[in-house]
């Protein structure tokens, strides 16, 4: 059993990363294994409708010279997807939508069912606003997955701008630790 997070934010050691790490600590607990893989700040090519993946069916992009394809991987792999990002004009960074059009097409591609019955979680950090867009929008790729997108008690976000200092906001803490928990058990309890 596994979990793979996706961190959209290219801040290194920022909040997007510290509420991930809160997460995912809370799923390794439960005995799953889990990771966490760098996006932001990276050089991710967006999608450009060449149609190759449809052309192919080989559960990758056309597009090879970024780590994509690599991530797609990952995603198939794991029993758990989770995509964190900061909200950046009250949307998702540049290099989470892009693997999020990249990995959706491919999918697609495939038959639409490469991540179905898998677990998807989003995770936002923002100073202000525009979370609950970040959080809407990346729910529309779990959901037109099939995967299985679990609650928590309260919407999956924290605030703050200074690196760290998301972890002064109690709520979102204990909100990422109860998702860790709910994860863990719906992966328990549809992998057995």
């Amino acid at each position: 059993m596994k979990v793979v997070a996706f961190n959209g934010s290219p801040r290194k050691g920022g909040n997007t990363e510290y509420l991930l790490n809160t997460l995912l600590e809370t799923i390794s607990q439960q005995g799953i294994e889990t990771e966490l893989v760098q996006i932001g700040g990276k050089l991710i090519h967006g999608c450009t409708a060449c149609g190759k993946c449809i052309e192919t069916k080989n559960q990758k992009c056309a597009i090879d010279n970024d780590i994509v394809n690599e991530c797609i991987g990952k995603m198939i792999e794991a029993d758990g997807v989770i995509f964190g990002s900061p909200s950046y004009f009250a949307d998702m960074t540049p290099e989470t939508k892009a693997l999020i059009d990249r990995a959706g097409f491919v999918s697609f591609a495939a038959g639409g069912k490469l991540y179905a019955r898998k677990i998807g979680a989003a995770v936002v950090a923002q100073r202000r606003g525009g979370a609950v867009n970040v959080l809407d929008s990346i729910n529309h790729m779990f959901l037109m997955s099939s995967m299985i997108v679990p609650g928590s008690i309260y919407w999956n976000f924290g605030n703050g701008m200074e690196k760290g200092e998301v972890a002064n906001d109690a709520e979102a803490i204990a909100n990422m630790k109860d998702l860790g928990q709910t994860i863990a058990w719906l992966i328990k309890k549809t992998r057995n």
